[in-house]
């Protein structure tokens, strides 16, 4: 039982981390295009953004709920707490590396990825809960190519809305919108990322016998990993604040209003479907879609081929790493 109790604060402190490591690395996507066209300092957006990050994240659990029961069941791991705990030692490498060289890579991608690969090492691919795990998986899949329909007609609609505007009065007018959609970008971030860790937290107090099944997101949890996230996020991740804001297209206050909306839009609408999406590629491809629809000449389509690269790349390696990773534990445990 102490070992099992060890395990468990373990999964936790390293769950927080993840969370920590999550806010610079991904928020960094929310507030990318408000900093790029300077409707916003760098330190006032990032400060921004963790205030949304914290209330975002303690509003809602559906998404935490999800995590914690429909990749694996819990409570049918001989071994979940290690399980969990390669999973997330998995997804932080994971993190740290693509934020290392400043690569917007899909934080949700590692940790679903790595969760499923050290739960397959452990017991099999029978382990698996195929039909939540399909489901968050076509989720992530799809919301991206979503996410670049949507950026299109965003400013498509912007094109026809406000083509008899002056250039110069557009751009001012919405780099103090920008602050607003940046505002709400920020919020959707906290609705959907913060709650990959406290499903990943509950998950691990159930298959401890700490939690029993069925039992909501406790108050603790919700609030620890909404404090992880925030200040995280007050940290900044400006290597990917530069990649998002600035290489994949030039962006103006316009560019960023349809981006901001695009994206947020989708997030919001995942959140309330209790469905986990990589925030980092939903923004990404909304920016891409803006592009195509303003200049597809503008788009840097060779960065743009090496965040898709990533994006498909993650969830197999990370399930490898993390299958690896839990070898390693069973070995030495």
């Amino acid at each position: 039982m102490d070992s099992i109790i060890i395990l468990t604060v373990l999964v936790v402190f390293f769950a927080l981390a993840f969370d920590f490591i999550n806010g610079f690395h991904d928020t960094a996507n929310a507030i990318a295009t408000a900093v790029s066209t300077r409707a916003l300092p760098p330190r006032v957006a990032v400060l921004m953004a963790a205030t949304m990050n914290f209330i975002g994240a303690i509003t809602f659990t559906g998404v935490a709920q999800a995590l914690a029961k429909d990749i694996v069941d819990p409570f049918a791991l001989e071994n979940g707490v290690v399980i969990i705990l390669a999973a997330l030692i998995s997804a932080i490498i994971w993190n740290l590396a693509t934020w290392y060289f400043g690569i917007p890579s899909s934080s949700s991608h590692a940790l679903i990825g790595s969760l499923a690969g050290a739960a397959a090492m452990a017991a099999g691919f029978g382990a698996i809960n195929w039909e939540g795990f399909t489901k968050i998986i076509k989720a992530l899949l799809l919301s991206p190519f979503i996410a670049i329909v949507i950026g299109f007609l965003m400013m498509s609609l912007f094109k026809i809305l406000f083509s008899g505007f002056s250039l110069y009065k557009t751009n001012n007018s919405f780099r103090k919108v920008q602050i607003l959609t940046a505002a709400v970008q920020s919020f959707t971030h906290g609705t959907n990322d913060a709650q990959k860790s406290m499903g990943i937290i509950t998950m691990a107090l159930m298959a401890g016998g700490l939690l029993s099944q069925g039992s909501e997101i406790p108050f603790w949890v919700r609030i620890s990993c909404a404090i992880a996230m925030g200040l995280g996020t007050s940290v900044g991740g400006y290597k990917i604040i530069k990649t998002v804001g600035s290489k994949i297209m030039k962006i103006r206050p316009v560019n960023g209003v349809a981006a901001d909306l695009s994206s947020a839009l989708i997030i919001f609408s995942a959140t309330n479907l209790h469905l986990p999406v990589s925030t980092t590629h939903v923004i990404s491809s909304a920016i891409m879609g803006v592009g195509a629809a303003q200049n597809a000449k503008g788009v840097k389509w060779g960065v743009a081929r090496n965040i898709v690269i990533t994006w498909v790349i993650t969830l197999p390696l990370a399930g490898l790493m993390g299958a690896l990773i839990f070898l390693c534990f069973n070995l030495f445990l």
